[in-house]
């Protein structure tokens, strides 16, 4: 199986399995790619997934999994802090956003479960909740869109030759 499949498939059981689609790609990425620091990064984003806090208002939880990701790789530390802009970090994450958006017209998670599901839903009422689980909610519709920001991730990740596998 190639990295690209393994970090889809990842990214799809874990979602299916355990919800937060920014848990689901941080951790394919840190299995597919070997590290283990980034375990702190994972609970953290827990937060995000539904669009931030469930809101739908937000950025898709795997598209912010995945933008986290790839800030580990490339993103400013705090000793780099006022040094610069360090372009490297926005230029992958605008990569990642502009094929997530090409694929599912938006970056927005309620637009996102429209174009998936045909409409959106409240998270936090649980009637709703119930329908999106009917309607494959984390059977295959979100697993599905967790897996492909997994493997753009790592699509990325392998185009560049100072990320070490």
């Amino acid at each position: 199986m190639s990295i690209l499949e393994r970090a889809y498939n990842l990214a799809f059981k874990y979602e299916a399995e355990f919800g937060s689609c920014p848990q689901a790609v941080l951790r394919a990425i840190r299995e597919v790619f070997n590290i283990d620091r980034i375990d702190i990064v994972i609970k953290s984003a827990h937060s995000l997934a539904g669009g931030l806090g469930l809101s739908g208002d937000g950025t898709c939880g795997a598209l912010a999994g995945g933008a986290l990701a790839l800030g580990y790789f490339f993103g400013r530390s705090i000793e780099d802090m006022g040094k610069g802009r360090f372009l490297k970090s926005y230029s992958k994450a605008k990569e990642l956003h502009d094929k997530f958006v090409k694929e599912f017209g938006s970056c927005i998670c309620r637009d996102v479960q429209t174009k998936i599901f045909g409409r959106s839903f409240n998270l936090w009422d649980p009637e709703e909740y119930r329908k999106f689980e009917e309607m494959g909610g984390h059977r295959d519709k979100c697993p599905d869109v967790t897996g492909k920001v997994a493997k753009w991730v790592a699509e990325i990740l392998l185009s560049e030759e100072d990320v070490k596998i």
